[in-house]
């Protein structure tokens, strides 16, 4: 059974923001990082480290972004969708 993912809604509005301000520059650029972030929220979820507590890290490979995320029983909650490169671990108080 595959596991609902929701996203934040602090999460929900970085990915918007990184969205529109790759769209701003190139429409490719803008289809790219979203397929990036679709295709990371669909991959097997424990697979990738655990950084902090419960909290798993997929590093988007074409992009200085990560999914910061916890597995639940029945769900995925990402919780962030950080720039890597930017006030790091502001998203520890989620």
């Amino acid at each position: 059974m595959a596991l609902l993912v929701e996203l934040d809604p602090n999460a929900e509005q970085e990915a918007r923001a990184a969205f529109l301000w790759y769209l701003e520059r190139s429409e490719r650029a803008a289809a790219a990082f979203e397929s990036e972030i679709e295709r990371a929220v669909g991959e097997a979820p424990t697979t990738y480290p655990v950084i902090e507590g419960a909290l798993h890290r997929y590093l988007l490979d074409r992009f200085p972004y990560a999914l910061l995320y916890t597995v639940q029983l029945a769900r995925i909650l990402v919780v962030a969708v950080a720039h890597q490169h930017r006030r790091p671990g502001y998203w520890k108080h989620r």
